[in-house]
């Protein structure tokens, strides 16, 4: 059985399609996905019933994008990943399934294996047909992954080679004294890289905001700082994600480096040590004071179209530790952080920023970036390294 084909309608003065190929058991889901994608502008150049079909249809269809259902028959999502991926390196691939702990668990073992994000599916085909926040949250992922896609290459290099810099900016550089003050907030066509003097407070906890990319970006992060040095700061991590994933990610980090590690829960006290995930659909905050921080969770509206948000996370630390924050803003899509960075910024805390070349979309840390308020920019592999110093001091 082959995949089958759909008409390409592109639009003159639009440029070139996203192009999309759904794989999903399903073919009322099959249906409904590329419909409301080709409504969105993608071009739908395949749908197929199971991983096999896809895999087989790849070289023929050459999609930018996957969506692939993790449950399908003969060959399912997680059986297809690796194999289509190593067909196409760089391929983007987007797992979907309902909101189980199960797929859960799974979904993020697969963000390991290289997929670069997942969206969570409603119970079958009804709830496809009737939850109208899924079609918004599909068109809404493809389109900023189609976004970042235009402006890069199509295969992603290694975390230190160079990438396009930003529009009409100079390159980022590495920054000569690390954890200095933010760079001269620059006009809008450049991105400055010149530190100035700052006084820089003992941290007093570590605040990590993410979104695409982000599971397997945060666990390396923390991973490399190590144990010993997190047991001297709450760590606070609002990471995208929603009801039930921020549960089983927060289990997978505690177990990767062997701190406590869960969902938040509002009204608990911050105890250094302890890892505390932002649960999805919630915000969370903080009040008190740094040597007494209680969590505050709230249903308040989404914010940079995000709940929990990283921006109400920022804010919130910035009055209640001031200058003794220690945050980092890693791989995401859209701009959520840069808000919250200026309040962190602005009472005297160190914000530090993941580098173009190893985020799996440069948007959240592009954005503080080009907004001046990012104390070092650094890839992937660095981080660690720069916050176990900030935290425990030179020479640690």
């Amino acid at each position: 059985m082959a995949a089958s084909a759909a008409p390409s309608n592109p639009s003159p003065s639009a440029g070139p399609r996203i192009r999309v190929l759904v794989a999903d058991d399903s073919v009322v889901v099959r249906g409904l996905v590329s419909r409301w994608l080709e409504e969105a502008g993608c071009e739908i150049v395949g749908t197929a019933a199971n991983g096999r079909i896809a895999l087989d249809a790849l070289d023929r269809v050459q999609p930018d994008i996957v969506l692939l259902d993790i449950e399908m028959p003969e060959l399912d999502g997680t059986q297809a990943l690796p194999k289509m991926l190593a067909k196409r390196p760089g391929l983007q691939v987007v797992m979907m399934s309902t909101l189980t702990q199960r797929n859960a668990e799974i979904s993020l073992r697969c963000l390991a294996l290289g997929a670069i994000d997942y969206l969570p599916k409603p119970e079958g085909n009804r709830g496809v047909t009737t939850q109208a926040s899924f079609r918004e949250d599909l068109v809404q992922k493809i389109r900023m992954l189609g976004a970042d896609l235009r402006n890069r290459p199509r295969a992603r290099p290694a975390a230190h080679s160079e990438r396009p810099s930003l529009a009409g900016a100079a390159p980022v550089e590495r920054i000569a004294a690390p954890l200095s003050a933010p760079a001269p907030r620059p006009a809008p066509a450049a991105v400055s890289t010149r530190p100035r003097p700052l006084r820089v407070a003992a941290p007093r906890c570590l605040l990590v905001g993410a979104s695409t990319g982000g599971p397997r970006a945060v666990g390396e992060v923390l991973e490399s700082i190590g144990a010993v040095t997190l047991r001297r700061v709450p760590i606070l991590i609002v990471q995208h994600m929603p009801p039930v994933f921020t549960a089983v990610f927060a289990e997978h980090l505690g177990a990767r480096i062997g701190l406590p590690a869960a969902e938040a829960k509002h009204g608990e006290p911050v105890r250094p040590g302890v890892v505390y995930v932002a649960p999805g659909g919630r915000h969370m905050a903080l009040s008190g004071s740094a040597a007494e921080a209680v969590i505050q969770l709230n249903d308040g509206p989404p914010v940079n179209f995000c709940r929990p948000a990283v921006d109400v996370m920022f804010r919130a630390a910035a009055e209640v530790y001031g200058a003794a924050t220690l945050s980092v803003v890693l791989t995401g899509m859209g701009s959520d952080g840069t808000k919250g960075a200026q309040a962190l910024v602005d009472a005297g805390g160190v914000m530090l920023a993941q580098d173009e070349a190893s985020s799996t979309v440069w948007g959240m840390p592009g954005s503080l970036v080009r907004a001046g308020y990012a104390h070092d920019i650094l890839p992937l592999s660095g981080l660690g390294p720069a916050l176990r110093s900030a935290i425990a001091g030179p020479g640690h």
